[in-house]
């Protein structure tokens, strides 16, 4: 007769499976490798990321530096992406506007997160007149479209790049309120959070324990694909003269400048819509692909 396991040999066995080892980390980090499109959209973020940080030590020229004897030069060997309408390198300009481009979806999804998601955990958790308060005032933000929101605050507290951030970065809030309450309201309802309750655990830790650790992740993935909306933002408010001013570098003042020499330089307006096109889509591909790798349902 065929000898029956040892009980203990087999939990030895089950420790050691790589596949019932796994941490939840690894799984995530596994899946998200696996996702192609979130890969090369990581790696279009990264060198954005790396352009930017590296700016002041490239071998590239000052960015406010003019040179009246190259005005709008096409593409050469000096100036390999081409001269703006006073002589200004494009490819500098261009590194030393993913700062600014940058700095403004992160600090902007930044401060709508900061703000956004403890209000939507309080709305979610205490509920009563809390919840219709902060609903109400949430809706009423969600009335008027992201874009006109950020022009109006932006052209109320005046131009300039920190209150173009603060004016986007007010404009999101609402979207984390909404997503943040939603996920509240559906944790709060599982039987280990009635159980921290039923033993009377304080309500800062259920809070900081259970409820916020497990709304995080579609938070995480909403914050990257709101940093892609961001950057769009920024680069409309500097084309209108509300964000970055001159003579720092902006994409979207850049754009600005080149809407006049469409015809005689096209280079100048090819190369800033290229960069925004790039950014915006590495982040909305990291994004995907962190829903994906953090989503308990995919396997």
């Amino acid at each position: 007769m065929p000898q029956a396991a040892d009980p203990m040999t087999v939990d030895a066995e089950s420790l050691n499976d790589p596949v019932l080892d796994r941490k939840p980390e690894n799984r995530v980090w596994k899946k998200f490798r696996a996702h192609r499109s979130a890969m090369f959209g990581g790696t279009l973020v990264a060198f954005f990321v790396a352009a930017a940080i590296l700016a002041p030590v490239l071998p590239i020229p000052d960015p406010t530096a003019t040179d009246w004897a190259a005005v709008r030069q096409a593409p050469s060997s000096v100036h390999p992406l081409g001269t703006d309408e006073i002589g200004r390198d494009v490819l500098s300009r261009l590194v030393w506007g993913a700062r600014a481009s940058l700095l403004a979806g992160v600090v902007s999804v930044l401060i709508a997160v900061a703000i956004g998601v403890p209000l939507g955990i309080a709305a979610g958790y205490f509920r009563g007149w809390i919840d219709a308060v902060i609903s109400r005032c949430t809706e009423a933000l969600l009335a008027a479209p992201f874009l006109i929101l950020a022009i109006a605050l932006a052209a109320f507290l005046g131009p300039s790049l920190t209150n173009a951030m603060i004016a986007i970065g007010i404009s999101a809030t609402p979207l984390f309120v909404r997503l943040t309450r939603g996920q509240v309201l559906s944790v709060a309802a599982e039987d280990y959070v009635e159980s921290a309750r039923a033993i009377g655990l304080p309500t800062h830790k259920v809070l900081l324990r259970y409820i916020l650790p497990n709304t995080l992740p579609p938070i995480l993935v909403q914050a990257t694909l709101t940093i892609a909306t961001a950057i769009i933002a920024e680069a409309s408010l500097s084309f209108l003269g509300l964000g970055q001013q001159p003579p720092a570098p902006s994409w979207g003042s850049m754009l600005n400048t080149a809407k006049n020499f469409l015809n005689q330089a096209p280079w100048m307006a090819l190369w800033p819509g290229i960069a925004i096109f790039l950014v915006v889509l590495g982040f909305n591909l990291l994004g995907d692909g962190l829903r994906d790798a953090l989503d308990p349902r995919e396997q």
